[in-house]
């Protein structure tokens, strides 16, 4: 996987410098984002504040945008078309690591029961890097903004990224899956290697114009993944049922949906003139 990682990463740059020293009637925009990552996983309690706020990472990105409204080639505007002034092409690489503890009212200290002992010693992690694109619409002028006719910006995107995940699930009680360590409805609901899958990313933010050939982001970003395992755990009836026997398993009625991030990120964006 790390190979693969390498090669996506090698392309990636490969393709960026290719298209800023190529001439195709557009111009290039760079830039880097940071910031919290909240993971909605089958860590905690769905819903719970408490657990929203408690597994939250952090995350960085390299950005890079096709700008269709201005000319690299010939430092020109493009011909004036809806698209070349409302539209970039955004593509990126990131990175952001969580970890992971149960959280809410079924760990809380009052809760004395085996458990409750259990939830509270299990732990986790995931490393997850993705990269892919997206189209980003700005209702305003993009022509208007770079030339300074007002300082912010709002834009929204949507678009689909690949998406390769390494988590991690243990007990400080010891091995997983023993009536020690694991509540009946985690058997054999663990994965310890890693994986790769694909994401919808859907995003709102603001640009605000620095100078001439700079602009400050702030956006946020809702990622959902084909996958549910990517925090590594995924609870479900008929996995503790190979443990219990058939017609035994227990019912989880909480895991509704795939794992999904919320990523609030800031950004700096350079033009290259």
């Amino acid at each position: 996987m790390n190979t693969r990682i390498l090669l996506l990463v090698f392309l990636f740059f490969a393709l960026v410098r290719q298209e800023v020293y190529s001439q195709f009637g557009f111009s290039h925009e760079i830039g880097v984002i940071t910031g919290p990552v909240v993971f909605y996983s089958d860590f905690g309690v769905r819903n719970d504040f408490e657990t929203n706020i408690g597994n939250v990472g952090f995350g960085v990105g390299i950005v890079h945008y096709l700008n269709f409204s201005y000319r690299a080639d010939c430092n020109c505007y493009t011909k004036d078309t809806y698209f070349n002034d409302h539209f970039k092409v955004r593509s990126e690489i990131d990175y952001h690591k969580t970890n992971f503890e149960h959280l809410g009212k079924w760990v809380d200290p009052d809760r004395v029961s085996i458990t409750a002992d259990q939830l509270r010693a299990m732990k986790g992690s995931s490393t997850v890097f993705d990269i892919g694109a997206q189209l980003e619409f700005f209702p305003l002028s993009i022509r208007d903004f770079a030339a300074g006719s007002y300082k912010i910006a709002p834009f929204g995107s949507f678009g689909v990224h690949w998406v390769s995940f390494d988590p991690e699930v243990y007990s400080d009680l010891g091995a997983l899956n023993t009536p020690i360590t694991t509540p009946i409805k985690y058997y054999n609901a663990f994965q310890q290697e890693g994986d790769s899958t694909w994401s919808i990313v859907m995003s709102t933010g603001i640009r605000y114009k620095l100078g001439p050939l700079s602009d400050l982001m702030l956006d946020a970003r809702w990622q959902y993944y084909f996958s549910n395992w990517v925090d590594g755990l995924n609870p479900q009836e008929e996995f503790n049922e190979q443990s219990l026997g058939e017609g035994n398993g227990v019912p989880v009625p909480e895991n509704k949906a795939n794992d999904w991030i919320f990523w609030l990120n800031v950004g700096y964006i350079y033009y290259l003139d």
